[in-house]
């Protein structure tokens, strides 16, 4: 494959409300912040990408109502309708056919302005679950209990990884709830849906992000310090949960095996650097790290436990606070992405891990982690 570089990112602060902030205001900011981090102009883009979701924006074609705000005015543009880590994929996929060189992904989110539980509740077969209610926390927290049942995994583990992000994102300026709490602190907080309580979930989040990728001709000319993506893979389950182990993640380990096999790692818990993974619910770390092969099937509790994924540890896992701390649904995997990049260009500040060399960006669709994207990043 052609080598694809990404040479600019961009992230506005995420919050609870941006009250004076449209959509177009937030996406304005972060493409304008990646255009400057990249030292290029809007004339420089060949096309764009935009990621949003007509159901969390609150109108048809939702992507344009971003359109002009991404300076897209005479330029080749396309939508993903999912999360920010398949918009950098599918912009690959554009500057791979040959009839670009540069393409810019911009994704936006204002959770403040949605209901989520019906929303979500929306994600399931519209005959038989989705008159019982479901939605992204009660079909997780089935998700939970299984995979805990299954492989012994405690509820204390699992607030382990609360515990280590939201310390984690006291480091990072885009993040939401920098907090410094304990395991009690989280055992203790108002039960959502058994067994994931307040400080198990992610918050509601506002904020854009966007990253400017190129074709290795063009990012030898423009770049300052390009970071190049080494392997990519994709892969999702079946849409019936009934119809899946949701203890297991064999569209994920499918997804690692592909961008792994790419990027020609063999030992990813050694060959990784830092990585960046999606983790809307405490437990999701865990359950994630195994089906990227960090550990062992039903060994994710015992790694958060050894210490070894703490900022200081062999493989820190969401330096930036991840997504407990802040999510901006759609967005969350393109910051992901963007934390990479920061990591490896040696520009994270606080959050900075000591001599990252190849990062790991990670995102999820649908229920239960039903799809997967995962992309492997190196100087």
């Amino acid at each position: 494959m052609e080598s694809i570089a990404i040479i600019g990112v961009g992230q506005t602060k995420y919050e609870r409300m941006k009250k004076g902030d449209t959509f177009a205001d937030m996406i304005f900011e972060a493409v304008s912040k990646a255009l400057n981090d990249a030292r290029m102009t809007i004339q420089e883009i060949d096309n764009v990408v935009t990621v949003s979701n007509d159901f969390w924006d609150g109108r048809t074609i939702s992507s344009m109502a971003v359109m002009d705000a991404c300076g897209a005015f005479e330029k080749n543009v396309s939508t993903v309708e999912g999360d920010g880590t398949f918009g950098v994929l599918y912009g690959m996929m554009r500057i791979l056919s040959g009839s670009f060189g540069t393409t810019l992904v911009a994704a936006h989110s204002k959770g403040s302005e949605s209901k989520a539980s019906l929303i979500t509740n929306g994600m399931f077969d519209p005959i038989y679950q989705r008159a019982l209610g479901l939605d992204a926390v009660t079909s997780s927290a089935l998700q939970a209990r299984q995979y805990m049942q299954k492989y012994g995994v405690s509820e204390e583990q699992s607030a382990r990884v609360s515990v280590k992000n939201h310390g984690n994102a006291r480091n990072n300026p885009y993040a939401q709830l920098p907090m410094d709490i304990s395991v009690k602190d989280v055992m203790a907080s108002r039960m959502l849906a058994d067994p994931i309580k307040l400080l198990d979930a992610s918050p509601i989040s506002d904020g854009a992000a966007a990253v400017i990728l190129a074709s290795e001709e063009r990012a030898k000319k423009i770049a300052q310090k390009p970071v190049w993506i080494k392997g990519v893979g994709h892969c999702a389950e079946a849409y019936f949960l009934g119809d899946r182990d949701l203890a297991e993640c064999p569209s994920l380990e499918a997804a690692a095996k592909k961008a792994y096999g790419m990027a020609g790692i063999t030992n990813p818990f050694q060959e990784i650097d830092v990585a960046e993974i999606y983790d809307a619910f405490s437990y999701m770390e865990l359950l994630w790290s195994e089906g990227l092969g960090f550990c062992g099937r039903g060994q994710g509790g015992k790694l958060i436990e050894s210490g070894k994924t703490q900022m200081r540890g062999q493989l820190p896992i969401n330096p930036s606070g991840g997504v407990l701390s802040a999510h901006p649904v759609l967005v969350a995997g393109l910051a992901r992405v963007a934390e990479c990049v920061l990591q490896l260009r040696q520009e994270a500040g606080a959050r900075q891990v000591e001599k990252a060399k190849t990062a790991l960006a990670h995102g999820i669709n649908g229920p239960c982690g039903q799809s997967h994207c995962v992309i492997v990043l190196s100087k």
